[in-house]
């Protein structure tokens, strides 16, 4: 929670003394009570110096004028009161920040494409590229961020071990205070509220906490209702000849995971975007009933190659594409576009364990999400190949 103290290690000066003061007189005050005091007890009378001793180092932190946030790895970070400039670590947090402060942001992870421009604004094309750190490689650009000077840097994503130590070496390279928000799949709610408080955004923290909470909770509840052995028997390939997947348990794989019967199961799990190699023999073993295609895929070509006949989702016409604007919907990077993967997923699956459509779902998100409201010509251009056939 956002603890409103303010820094008592820059008022440290100030409350030393007040302690000080405070021990003597306690020690003066416990002399003259002892066994010869007016009521005959043998207690110190102090407890009116400890309130008054913390009454005096809070109102002296409060002079001081920042705040202490505890981030979701357990670190107090000492924070400015108002936070107006904040950078993202890497591209999870890009994502993140972008749905919710995009106004804040003095730069990006990752140049943002023209359909990612159309969405977020122009104005991004003339932002600085700083790299991402933390990742499978550090490419944080130091510099360009000390320039840009964010009053800030935020972590997203999940509690990764020896996080923080990494976080607490950054900042101390960066002399710029570091935040880690949790933000996963089954509780992007709480990440959105935790933003909300750090970034002094309640209300569009709350929203947004809300429309998650909602989301997750709504698949969760028609989940319930179809039994594990009825679920879809289904693979997700991606690459460019369609050998490679996304293995069950996997973190990119949460999304498929939660709603269908994943049959990629292999000993050595990858949690990269490229997931697992696998080869055509192998998929033909598993022999899904239905397929997605990440985009760049073979998602155009493979009906037509005689290798992939006797696999029953491609003999049944049953393969589909995942949208892939402004990102992947079902990972790569797993960050909160995996909640738009969440409501198509599942409503592809079973459309009649739902009240609304797959277009529907799409319309909400992007308007809350993005602000942006789809066209009837970008919305039917966006799932043409993710809905049922």
């Amino acid at each position: 929670m956002l603890r409103t103290l303010r820094n008592k290690g820059r008022a440290l000066a100030s409350a030393t003394a007040t302690l000080a003061l405070a021990g003597c007189l306690a020690f003066a005050l416990a002399g003259c009570s002892s066994s010869d005091g007016a009521d005959g007890s043998d207690a110190p009378a102090t407890p009116a110096v400890e309130q008054k001793v913390d009454a005096d180092a809070e109102a002296a932190a409060d002079a001081a004028g920042t705040i202490a946030f505890t981030d979701d790895l357990g670190r107090t970070v000492e924070l400015p009161p108002q936070i107006d400039k904040i950078c993202p670590s890497g591209f999870t947090a890009q994502q993140v920040l972008l749905t919710m402060a995009p106004d804040k942001m003095v730069g990006l992870a990752q140049e943002l494409t023209e359909d990612q421009l159309k969405i977020f604004g122009e104005k991004f094309a003339d932002y600085p590229v700083f790299g991402a750190v933390l990742g499978a490689t550090d490419s944080l650009n130091r510099e360009a961020v000390a320039a840009a000077a964010p009053q800030v840097i935020i972590d997203t994503g999940e509690a990764k071990e020896g996080a923080e130590e990494d976080l607490n070496a950054l900042q101390e390279q960066l002399g710029i205070p570091v935040v880690f928000i949790e933000a996963k799949l089954s509780d992007y709610g709480a990440a959105y509220a935790r933003l909300g408080e750090l970034l002094g955004m309640e209300d569009r923290g709350n929203e947004l906490s809300a429309y998650c909470d909602d989301a997750y909770q709504t698949v969760e509840a028609a989940m319930a209702g179809i039994p594990e052995d009825q679920r879809v028997r289904m693979a997700y390939l991606l690459g460019d000849n369609g050998l490679n997947a996304i293995a069950k348990t996997s973190f990119q794989g949460a999304v498929m995971d939660m709603v269908a019967d994943n049959v990629v199961v292999v000993d050595d799990v990858s949690g990269k975007g490229n997931g697992n190699e696998v080869n055509l023999e192998q998929i033909a073993l598993w022999n899904p009933d239905l397929i997605i295609f990440q985009t760049g895929s073979i998602y155009d070509t493979v009906g037509d190659d005689p290798a992939w006949v006797g696999i029953a989702a491609i003999d049944n016409d049953n393969y589909y594409q995942v949208p892939n604007d402004p990102w992947c919907w079902m990972n790569n990077p797993p960050t909160v576009n995996q909640l738009m993967g969440l409501q198509w997923l599942p409503r592809l699956l079973y459309p009649d364990a739902f009240d609304d459509s797959i277009e529907d779902v799409t319309r909400a998100y992007y308007s809350t999400m993005y602000h942006y409201n789809l066209t009837d010509e970008e919305l039917n251009d966006l799932v043409k190949d993710a809905v049922r056939k």
